[in-house]
């Protein structure tokens, strides 16, 4: 029997990884070189306690700004805690702000303390506890700045990070997507991540799902707790969608619904895909190295409904360097029954966690390159999250703004990095 104390949050993301997980970032976009490794299995530098690192300054014409929010669904019990009679999220929003709000609004955090202090708890994805100060590192936004409203209504895009990461675990990426003038909605999955902090100044942890995950282990039916992990995220998400004519921040007063995207990294693109086959109000969508099957028991695949079925409206696949539609069975089925748009790109020397913030923040943590090449590879950083803005960026320009910049249609100089695999 797996005793509760064995389920670190190690075992949450290899489970998440069998069929729901998380990954990938950038380094500063300061940084006038390259870091300077040290050698494989030499001593890792001493971090100074809590160094604050910085994230790459976004691209885009746009000033930026963000809320946060909490939403109640009083529609259904929360699915984790059946005594709670609804389900409650927070979410952010990530928007171009009006010029010249930099100079009365301050920049936003990047997590909220609690939950900060939660997630450094976890020595998250190789960062050793106590080496980033995740309180106080600061994103581009400017906290509550007023919204850009020149140019009409905005397309409104929804992010979902992997399992058992922060909604904050893609912020490089957000950032970059309201710069270019899109509308981005951050979504925390409660009670699947160490600490998301509610305006009320509570912390909700991971507890409920450790202990189900606990019981799937005794049990044998892990499967069956990746199916409701996904459940859950598609009824978040078309939740979410509901809400976006009543967003904060006057907002949804800025946002066209009719172009509505969906994008996330590892469980956040399983939910991506499987919310745009349920709910048509999603136009376009990405996957970023999310496998679409429920696979943790040897005895065979078991492919999620969006794989068996496909898609028949925009869908973007971006794996790590050995995982494309190739090699990875649930892409293939996938790909064989969709019959809308699609691509399939594959960002060379990339691991699971490079399409995640992890990208930027781990070299900043004082790790050795081994330490660096286990969790996001072999890719420049600064690269990796070149490719992942530009193609991203180029996916719902086309799809949801009409602006097709030709990126999409065959491999580019300028990205070498980005490998077609179709």
């Amino acid at each position: 029997m797996t005793s509760r104390a064995s389920l670190t949050r190690r075992s949450l993301v290899g489970l998440a990884t069998a069929g729901l997980a998380s990954a990938a970032l950038s380094l500063p976009a300061s940084a006038a070189v390259a870091p300077r490794w040290p050698a494989t299995g030499a001593p890792s530098p001493t971090p100074s306690p809590a160094a604050v690192a910085r994230l790459p300054v976004p691209t885009g014409p746009y000033e930026t700004g963000t809320v946060s929010a909490r939403l109640v669904d009083r529609s259904r019990p929360d699915p984790w805690v059946p005594s709670q009679p609804y389900r409650e999220l927070m979410i952010s929003v990530w928007y171009p702000a009006a010029p010249g709000s930099g100079e009365t609004h301050r920049r936003a955090r990047y997590m909220a303390p609690g939950a900060a202090e939660r997630w450094d708890a976890t020595a998250p994805h190789g960062i050793p506890r106590g080496a980033l100060d995740f309180a106080g590192l600061r994103t581009h936004a400017r906290e509550g700045a007023p919204a850009d409203t020149r140019g009409g209504r905005r397309p409104v895009l929804v992010y979902a990070a992997g399992a058992g990461d922060p909604r904050t675990w893609g912020t490089t990426l957000v950032e970059e997507m309201a710069s270019h003038g899109y509308v981005v909605v951050t979504v925390d999955h409660t009670y699947e991540n160490p600490g998301v902090r509610f305006p009320d100044g509570s912390v909700k942890g991971d507890g409920p799902l450790r202990e189900a995950l606990a019981e799937a282990q005794r049990n044998g039916t892990v499967s069956a707790l990746l199916k409701k992990m996904l459940d859950i995220r598609v009824a978040d998400s078309t939740f979410v969608l509901d809400r976006l004519g009543s967003l904060p921040h006057g907002l949804s007063a800025v946002i066209d619904r009719r172009r509505v995207g969906m994008f996330g990294q590892s469980a956040g693109g399983i939910a991506a895909a499987q919310t745009m086959y349920e709910d048509r109000r999603v136009r376009a969508g990405i996957d970023l190295d999310g496998t679409l099957e429920f696979n943790p028991e040897p005895n065979g695949t078991h492919l999620m409904p969006v794989a068996r079925h496909g898609l028949d409206r925009p869908f973007l696949l971006m794996g790590r360097e050995g995982s494309d539609r190739t090699s990875e069975p649930s892409w293939r089925e996938f790909w064989s029954h969709s019959t809308g748009w699609k691509r399939n790109l594959t960002l060379r020397g990339s691991r699971h966690q490079t399409y995640t913030d992890l990208s930027v923040l781990l070299p900043r943590a004082g790790v050795d390159r081994k330490t660096i090449e286990e969790h996001i590879g072999t890719v420049d950083p600064r690269r990796a999250v070149a490719a992942q803005r530009a193609y991203v960026r180029s996916f719902f320009d086309r799809w949801l703004k009409g602006e097709d910049d030709g990126l999409l249609e065959a491999p580019s100089g300028r990205y070498p990095e980005v490998e077609f695999a179709g």
